[in-house]
């Protein structure tokens, strides 16, 4: 019995048969589809805001480098000013102690009055990285600075265009006290959610909006009006269109935060005004503004020799109201109207210490928007000239207030 082996063609296919089809690559998964486009979105958003980040770093690495010149002539040690003094070392302490249990009697020494958002991220990234916590701490707000300034383009370019967004982005690392940003300060790291904030609710997306909002409100006690902001721009979106789950949804997500910590407070000190109580050790009670307009008027009318420092925070809060004022003539989006009316309120209204007022001030950057646009449209001369001077300026007061001035910023 034989057997012969079929014919096949030239190709090496048997007669009568059909070529097989090749089967089309697979699909990648839609989740995969999605992260992709994700990616090439965030990049594509980087790439734009690329101008701006790098005229951030221009000025903020010109302060650093006055700041260090100064310090080597007057045989001062930088990295220890930046990484362990004043309230960076109330939040290096609540790292490596935790808070306290008690109220107490003394002033000024309540640890319960700083947030705790930066001090624990502070102890968790310092387990992976190498270093000391405290120059964790400067690390974590210098990167926390670049994703900020990042947010401050966004909403500039969103509102008026790219080179109003490059423009507001360099006059808030101009800020005065803009040194503060790459300090052990929670100053960069809650601008990064108020920013973000901010943004998101300018686009609609109210879960982002409200869940920045929620660690803003952990990061600082004037987190309260990143909430605010949210809360009411999303209530007015409620009156025009009630079936938007989101926005309903954000208006009691918004405030979480700030509200947990100051419950969580009271539990650990056994009364329900215990953060309050906190705060009035620290001298930090609202009076409507008495305090800081009696201040204002000793240190300009009545003072024969005020102080550089006192004058520059003074000039700061005028100019701040100013600003507000223009920001409103402008009809700038009620979000970021509330966010700064709130803050400013805040700063203005507090019977306080007044030298870092300053410096509460600086997450307000839409304040900056109005000059922004001014400049946009101002000559190139005139930009130059402006621009210079006030990166100028604020390497000035940052080694001026770091390295000359007695107290802390």
């Amino acid at each position: 019995m034989s057997s012969t082996a079929p014919e096949t063609t030239p190709s090496g296919r048997i007669p009568g048969t059909r070529r097989p089809r090749p089967r089309p690559p697979a699909a990648p998964a839609p989740r995969v589809t999605a992260w992709r486009d994700r990616a090439r979105r965030l990049l594509r958003a980087l790439h734009r805001a690329a101008p701006a980040l790098a005229a951030y770093l221009a000025v903020r690495l010109t302060g650093l480098l006055v700041i260090a010149e100064w310090a080597h002539r007057r045989h001062h040690g930088v990295w220890p000013i930046l990484a362990t003094q004043w309230d960076s070392n109330w939040y290096l302490g609540i790292a490596d102690h935790g808070y306290t249990h008690e109220l107490g009697t003394a002033h000024n020494t309540n640890n319960l009055a700083f947030f705790p958002l930066y001090p624990v991220l502070v102890k968790a990234v310092a387990v992976l990285t190498p270093g000391s916590r405290a120059s964790t701490a400067v690390g974590i707000a210098v990167v926390a600075s670049l994703v900020a300034a990042w947010g401050v383009f966004a909403v500039g370019e969103r509102l008026h265009g790219r080179r109003t967004g490059i423009l507001l982005t360099t006059l808030w690392g101009a800020f005065p006290v803009g040194l503060v940003q790459w300090m052990g300060y929670t100053e960069s790291l809650f601008t990064v959610f108020a920013a973000w904030s901010l943004y998101a609710v300018l686009t609609g997306r109210w879960l982002w909006a409200a869940s920045l909002a929620v660690l803003a409100g952990l990061t600082r006690p004037t987190g309260v009006a990143v909430a605010a902001a949210v809360c009411v721009t999303a209530l007015l979106a409620l009156r025009h269109r009630p079936f938007r789950p989101r926005a309903l949804a954000a208006v009691f997500l918004a405030p979480l935060g700030w509200c947990a910590y100051l419950v969580w407070v009271g539990l650990r000190l056994g009364r329900w005004d215990g953060y309050f109580a906190v705060q009035r050790l620290w001298h930090n009670q609202l009076d409507g503004g008495v305090r800081t307009l009696e201040l204002t008027r000793h240190l300009l009318a009545r003072d024969a020799t005020p102080q550089l420092f006192l004058v520059m925070v003074t000039l700061v809060l005028g100019g701040a109201v100013v600003l507000f004022a223009l920001s409103v003539l402008d009809r700038q989006p009620l979000v970021l109207l509330v966010f700064t009316g709130v803050l400013l309120a805040i700063v203005l209204g507090s019977g306080g210490v007044y030298f870092p007022r300053a410096r509460f001030l600086l997450p307000a950057f839409p304040l900056l928007l109005p000059l922004a646009a001014h400049l946009a449209r101002a000559s190139v001369r005139h930009r130059a000239l402006f621009l210079t001077a006030a990166v100028l300026g604020s390497a000035y007061c940052g080694a001026y207030m770091i390295l000359v001035w007695p107290s802390a910023p």
